[in-house]
C-alpha cells in the first residue's frame, strides 16, 4: 500500500473521530454528564492525530505538493473538516 493511501486513511479517520468528539462527545458531556463518547473516542483518535503529524513530517521529504503547502495540512488537523479537505485534494492528486 503507498504511503500517500495510508495518509489518506489516518487524515479521514482523524477528522471523522475529531468531529464526533467536537460535536457529539462534547455536548453529551456537559450537558447530559454522559463521557461515555469522550471516553471511548479520546484515545483513538490522539493516536490518530499523532499517526497524521508524523505521516506529514515523513511524506513532506519526499512529495512536493506536501513541501509547498506544509503548514496548511498541518494546520488541517486542528480546523473541524480540515483533513477532510486533505484528504479530498490527495485523492484527486492520484
Amino acid at each position: 500500500m503507498k504511503i500517500l493511501t495510508v495518509f489518506r486513511i489516518i487524515a479521514f479517520f482523524e477528522g471523522l473521530t475529531y468531529i464526533l468528539l467536537i460535536f457529539v462527545g462534547v455536548p453529551l458531556k456537559y450537558f447530559n454528564d454522559n463521557a461515555t463518547i469522550v471516553k471511548t473516542l479520546g484515545m483513538p483518535h490522539g493516536i490518530l492525530f499523532m499517526a497524521y503529524i508524523a505521516f506529514v513530517i515523513v511524506i513532506r521529504m519526499d512529495h512536493l505538493w506536501f513541501r509547498k503547502h506544509y503548514i496548511l495540512i498541518t494546520l488541517a488537523s486542528i480546523i473541524p473538516f480540515g483533513t477532510f479537505i486533505i484528504e479530498y485534494k490527495l485523492r484527486k492528486l492520484n
